[in-house]
């Protein structure tokens, strides 16, 4: 069984791609640029924030990633989708 989406999930869902986007850029930046303190104290500031954003998606509406990257609940959920990628 699927469950229902609001647009909420999309909302939340987006905020996580758009931290997750600064992510992948600081950190091909960093690469480059490793004694950027700025930049690195900037990745550290947006890599909590990541967390803490999928810790509340996943809080509402079950995991993100699978292979122990986001925890089970009390029952085995990861067969419920949509996952992220389905919507």
């Amino acid at each position: 069984m699927t469950k229902k989406v609001d647009a909420e999930y999309y909302r939340q869902l987006e905020q996580i791609q758009a931290a997750d986007f600064v992510l992948v850029e600081l950190s091909l930046y960093l690469d480059t640029h490793p004694d950027d303190e700025d930049a690195l104290k900037q990745f550290n500031q947006y890599s909590g924030y990541a967390r803490h954003l999928k810790r509340q998606f996943e809080s509402s509406y079950g995991p993100l990633l699978q292979y122990g990257n986001s925890p089970a609940g009390e029952e085995w959920d990861w067969n419920q989708g949509p996952w992220p990628w389905q919507v």
